[in-house]
């Protein structure tokens, strides 16, 4: 199979679908890639890079989506890009299809099988794809909320640990999966008073045996989100239910309950972000203030750490590349019903149930749209 990778294009996006070490593995298992032109530089990859491990490097993205049987991407297709995608090709990358109908729409008209990573499962009903993300975003969460608090940001000028005898900041984070967790540990690493608002009790139990005293547990309810969130410094949303848009649990009435200065990072702002003022924004322009909130709501947070991002995801996405190349889309996707889980759009035809769902379209199963 010609397997393509071609730049990234969303704002200051410098991961890459593919390392040269992915590129070797794909090259060492009989395939062909296509790499575009300094794809890899921001993270320190340079052309030679690709040459040394068997890609063949080209000067622009049309020649990649011309000549590729599957593309490998980090990000979801740009406006510009939905062009260049064509029937019977593979597109294995983030989709976020839920809260975006012009992108699903393109997809469909593309013709393209379009393959998401955040909604491929696992044996244990995780989302192994995403997961290194959601680390990588919770973890960013308490840096840039911490960053956020301080006055020239916009914040009230408290400091998330506080000093000895002044209070530290409150931290609440909706959501105890992945990304919350991960924030929970920094918030509680940097001294933070911290709660985590889950609905499912066993998560809250297991958060609870892992961290101790030192984090607050809470069952999720209405009062309870408003309760906690409207006395918080720092609110950070890590809601996900897998390949739908968020709820919107942060009203703009508890917004404007909170003090002023407050921030709230939106990590789950990809799909279509948990809180009725949020809305998406770039590492250009990372924050807004609305109802005297700090808002942070970057639609690709791991991007501020690119190379540590792109590696992270290459470890997980690499065997199912591999398997989509050796095998070919369908059979690789018949093989796997965790895989198949991933397949969005295919031949024209929505295949995720909650993406038909969110956008009013019709659902087709994956098996039907691909005549297995």
């Amino acid at each position: 199979m010609l397997v393509g990778v071609p730049k990234e294009i969303k704002v200051h996006e410098y991961r890459v679908g593919l390392v040269p070490a992915s590129v070797r593995e794909l090259v060492h298992h009989g395939h062909q890639v296509v790499v575009q032109k300094d794809a890899g530089v921001g993270i320190g990859f340079e052309d030679s890079d690709y040459e040394g491990a068997g890609a063949r490097v080209v000067g622009n993205a049309d020649e990649v989506f011309a000549v590729a049987d599957m593309i490998v991407k980090v990000k979801e297709p740009q406006e510009s890009e939905y062009g260049k995608l064509r029937e019977g090709q593979v597109l294995f990358t983030y989709l976020h299809l839920a809260p975006d109908l012009p992108q699903t729409k393109g997809l469909m008209n593309s013709g393209c099988t379009a393959i998401a990573y955040e909604t491929v499962t696992n044996a244990h009903g995780g989302l192994p794809l995403l997961g290194p993300m959601s680390e990588v975003a919770g973890r960013m969460s308490v840096q840039v909320g911490a960053h956020c608090l301080e006055k020239e940001q916009g914040g009230s000028g408290m400091l998330l640990g506080g000093v000895p005898g002044v209070a530290a900041a409150k931290v609440v984070i909706i959501g105890g999966g992945v990304s919350g967790t991960n924030a929970a540990r920094m918030a509680m690493g940097m001294e933070a008073h911290v709660t985590v608002i889950d609905k499912n009790v066993d998560r809250l139990y297991a958060l609870d045996l892992q961290f101790g005293p030192m984090l607050n547990t809470i069952y999720s309810t209405v009062d309870a989100i408003e309760s906690y969130v409207t006395g918080a410094d720092l609110v950070i949303g890590a809601v996900l239910v897998p390949g739908a848009a968020a709820p919107k649990l942060v009203t703009r009435d508890m917004m404007r309950q909170m003090r002023p200065g407050s921030v709230f990072v939106d990590i789950a702002i990809d799909q279509g972000g948990c809180a009725e003022t949020s809305r998406g924004t770039t590492h250009t322009d990372p924050t807004y203030i609305e109802e005297g909130v700090v808002h942070y709501c970057v639609t690709n947070m791991p991007g501020a750490v690119a190379r540590t991002s792109t590696f992270a995801l290459n470890n997980v996405t690499l065997p199912f590349t591999l398997a989509l190349a050796n095998k070919g889309h369908k059979k690789a996707l018949a093989d796997n019903p965790h895989l198949m889980n991933g397949l969005n759009v295919a031949g024209g035809k929505v295949t995720y149930e909650a993406v038909a769902e969110a956008h009013g379209l019709e659902y087709i199963a994956p098996e039907r749209a691909l005549g297995l």
